[in-house]
């Protein structure tokens, strides 16, 4: 990981390339067409679940009122697409069991 404690896409292709023995470009691209795969999923609306890590999923949000806390005017807040991630079972027990 990172010294920063973000894992981050040079990471897990370095974890390809030590676990896999891929060539670090052929790891690169693998972790490129994976991210890639699972954001063509999302932009057509599909969910992306990976067993045992959880699921990314889209919500549509509808419109509402919300208030600028600064000055207290309402301000109407349009509809939109939102992405959340909701961690497996497992992955919540070993988060868990690292604390």
């Amino acid at each position: 990981m990172s010294d920063a404690g973000t894992l981050t896409r040079a990471d897990l292709a370095d974890s390809v390339h030590e676990t896999l023995g891929l060539s670090r470009a052929d790891s690169a691209q693998l972790v490129e067409s994976v991210l890639a795969h699972m954001c063509d999923a999302l932009s057509d609306g599909e969910n992306v679940k990976i067993s045992g890590f959880g699921s990314f999923v889209l919500r549509d949000k509808g419109e509402r009122i919300g208030r600028n806390p600064k000055t207290g005017v309402e301000v109407p807040i349009a509809p939109r697409r939102v992405l959340t991630f909701r961690a497996s079972q497992s992955m919540r027990e070993t988060i868990a069991q690292g604390a």
